[in-house]
């Protein structure tokens, strides 16, 4: 039988990147990547309104695939950055591009406290087992602590890190400086931001401008997204073939003959149907194993199609897509305060406050808050938008100056300085952003429905004891910096009572058998499906529960030791 590739992996995210690189490194050209999105350079992420306005993934193979999306997300077939599901109680915001969640992530690496390590996770996938595989990834992914000011730097001194640091202390907890994947140069030797050069992996980067757009795609390439090393290396060095703009849609298990057999277990290999999405061709790939990488979402939707709806892989476990989490995603603001955030410079998050999650753990209630920006163009947009009542101190202020210079018949040059008083009252300035993440209960459930549409129940009163232990942390910030405004993500409230998650976590949890979780943990089948041979996931959706930290660590550390269970080699920072 002739093969098309050694290993197919579906996703190109952190966990897909990962796969992709330690397989292609183990079998060189012998590697296909499928991903349904584009491939971003230096400046390719959209910035215009006629383009954000197109950035968003839109596409379904076929009329049996049905997705539930907002009704602001364009219903025509684009396959654009942002992928967004709307469901009852969450909506989800994910990525499609090559580099997946990388390419929107915050930056953040952070390994969870012990505690979240609790029952739900198998007895030989605990902090201090994956500790190995956490500073692997940490290295290649260059993750170190957000550079500080020097006196003879200014440009790297951010407002808001401030900000939070002394409202933390008010408050009596502890901030302490984000570890991030950014490039800065050097450490202790950062030079200028803008800096451009290849870095160690070959990648084309610039050192971090402080533009405040990590959340929309970074144009000058300073984040670590995994495009800039996993998976330049697999494809550059080790000759992995990348498919742009493909979907994976089906994957039928082989017999010994190379034929599609429905009763075998994947010993002889799949047959992979993918739809080239830029045309309506089908490729079919043979290969000897698949590995499922496309995000939470996106994986569980594949095996529940093809478990339910194909029957292709009807021996994969009744938990598929059972113990979903949002890890606690919970987006807040503070408007006014008496001293200024500066939200729109930096990277997008530089430290974290703990709220018992770190320290004097609560189950069930502790989280972390950390500093988010957003880009100027946003802040430039709010204020065309804001409030006519934060408009009159500083229209008053304009018009009396204005009518003053033309009665004393003043230098015109006097409306530079009242240009810099109406726009220097900005709302932006005073406003700080809030992302907190927890420990929510977990028990959500990834299913299609009877229509065949992907839903998802989220039981969201199970977690009202972190979110209200959000709340009260926001009231007490909003005291310390004497802000004039607290509120929460619109649509968590009154009539909408839906909350939104970056941090899709699930569905397919690692374990010892089929009965109780759907891949195995068996140091030789880390990750394979359970039921399966040679089938394997590798990105979110294999984590039990929400870590509360966020969460591109873990899914790394877990890769990696995915990749080491097919590769039977101990991954090293030498890719």
């Amino acid at each position: 039988m002739s093969w098309d590739a050694e290993a197919l992996v579906i996703g190109s995210g952190f966990g897909g990147s990962i796969l992709a690189c330690r397989l292609a490194r183990e079998w060189p050209g012998q590697v296909i990547v499928i991903e349904r999105g584009k491939r971003y350079g230096m400046g390719d992420f959209p910035r215009s309104p006629q383009a954000m306005a197109k950035n968003f993934f839109t596409v379904e193979p076929n009329k049996d695939f049905r997705v539930n999306r907002p009704a602001f997300v364009p219903s025509r077939q684009l396959t654009g950055l942002f992928d967004i599901r709307t469901y009852s109680n969450m909506d989800v915001v994910q990525a499609a591009g090559v580099g997946g969640g990388s390419l929107i992530y915050a930056n953040v690496f952070m390994i969870p406290p012990v505690e979240v390590f609790d029952e739900r996770w198998p007895a030989n996938t605990k902090r201090a087992d994956l500790m190995p595989y956490y500073r692997i990834a940490q290295s290649v992914l260059g993750a170190r602590t957000t550079p500080t000011a020097g006196a003879s730097d200014l440009k790297r001194s951010v407002l808001r890190t401030r900000y939070f640091q002394d409202a933390a202390g008010a408050m009596g907890r502890k901030s302490e400086l984000a570890t991030i994947m950014v490039n800065f140069g050097p450490e202790g030797n950062e030079g200028q931001p803008g800096l451009q050069k290849t870095n160690i992996y070959g990648a084309f980067q610039s050192s971090c401008n402080y533009c405040a757009e990590c959340d929309v795609g970074c144009n000058t390439l300073a984040k670590n997204s995994v495009d800039r090393n996993y998976l330049h290396v697999a494809e550059h060095h080790h000759g992995a073939r990348i498919f742009t703009e493909h979907l994976a849609y089906k994957i039928i298990p082989l017999n010994e003959g190379g034929d599609e057999d429905l009763s075998a277990g994947g010993m002889f290999g799949y047959l992979v149907s993918v739809q080239d999405l830029t045309q309506t061709e089908i490729k079919q790939f043979r290969v000897k194993r698949v590995v499922l990488s496309g995000g939470t979402l996106n994986t569980n939707e594949l095996l529940l199609r093809c478990r339910d709806h194909f029957k292709t892989l009807s021996r994969v476990s009744p938990r598929l897509g059972h113990g979903f989490s949002a890890n606690g995603d919970f987006l807040s603001f503070i408007v006014d305060a008496k001293v200024p955030a500066e939200p729109n410079y930096g990277p997008v998050i530089t430290q974290r406050i703990d709220f018992n999650l770190f320290e004097n753990f609560k189950r069930g209630e502790g989280f972390m808050m950390q500093d988010a920006s957003y880009p100027v163009f946003l802040a430039w947009f709010i204020e065309g938008q804001k409030p006519f009542i934060f408009k009159l101190k500083s229209i008053w202020y304009f018009m009396r100056g204005l009518i003053k210079t033309i009665l004393r018949r003043q230098s015109p040059g006097r409306m530079g300085y009242l240009m810099t008083k109406l726009l220097g009252d900005d709302l932006s300035y005073h406003t700080s952003v809030h992302l907190c993440m927890g420990q929510d209960a977990s028990d959500g459930k990834i299913y299609l429905s009877k229509s065949k549409t992907l839903e998802l129940d989220w039981p969201a009163k199970n977690s009202k004891p972190l979110y209200d232990a959000i709340d009260k942390a926001m009231k007490e910030f909003r005291k310390v910096v004497e802000g004039r405004y607290m509120f929460h993500l619109p649509t968590f409230n009154w009539p909408f009572k839906r909350n939104v998650t970056v941090h899709p976590l699930g569905g397919c949890a690692l374990g010892e058998n089929a009965q109780t979780s759907v891949t195995d943990s068996k140091p030789s089948r880390y990750g394979a499906v359970h039921g399966y041979h040679n089938l394997y996931v590798a990105d979110a959706s294999l984590i039990p529960s929400a870590v509360g930290a966020n969460p591109a660590a873990t899914i790394s550390a877990l890769a990696e030791r995915v990749a080491e269970g097919i590769t039977g080699k101990l991954p090293t920072t030498d890719i």
